[in-house]
């Protein structure tokens, strides 16, 4: 308690208050963007929904959900990984806010490719999810991502390169995608859309 009254004795009355001015602009124009950014959908649980909160990731949530995995992997079944909870969470923190960068000062590609960190995360997950196809039935066994990259034996996609989001020509099989996907609503209040609308 000392310290924080030794603090506030620094300033004067004004400054205290030019203070707390600051920092509530700054929490409301931080919580604004969180929310612009529908941030909160990525916290509560597994819902692919959620991924289309950025335009760029509709057609590889149309072509997931046209896909065999649609039917029984969501996003983060395949792209966080599983090992525990303060890795998923840790991961899908990272990973998203790597994103949101890329997304907010364009730099994302329009062909996404998966860096290594996260290609590391998918591969393991189709191991992990199709281990007995893997070492009952072809004999492939465990080969890890870094393995691939080093040329010791291919990446599960080196063989299986439309499974689940299919090249670009997928699309042609999900016609009308803006249909399919659930985008995100607008964020603008609904009274300030009619005033906006107005002629």
């Amino acid at each position: 308690m000392k310290i924080l009254d030794k603090l506030l004795g620094m300033f004067s009355y004004r400054q205290k208050v030019g203070l707390l001015i600051a920092a509530g602009v700054i929490v409301g124009l931080g919580g604004l963007f969180m929310y612009l950014l529908r941030a909160h959908t990525y916290f509560i649980g597994d819902d692919p929904s959620a991924c289309v909160n950025c335009h760029i990731m509709t057609p590889y949530y149309a072509t997931w959900s046209h896909s065999s995995h649609g039917r029984d992997a969501t996003c983060n079944d395949c792209h966080v990984p599983h090992q525990n909870l303060a890795m998923k969470y840790g991961f899908k923190a990272m990973d998203g806010l790597k994103h949101t960068v890329y997304f907010v000062s364009h730099a994302e590609r329009q062909a996404i490719m998966a860096e290594d960190m996260s290609a590391e995360v998918i591969m393991d997950n189709c191991i992990r999810c199709h281990t007995q196809l893997n070492q009952e039935f072809v004999k492939t066994g465990r080969i890890s991502y870094m393995m691939a990259k080093r040329g010791e034996g291919k990446a599960c996609w080196d063989c299986h390169r439309n499974v689940p989001h299919g090249g670009m020509n997928s699309l042609m099989a999900t016609p009308h995608a803006e249909f399919v996907t659930p985008l995100p609503p607008s964020p603008v209040p609904e009274w300030l859309q009619k005033i906006l609308t107005k002629d």
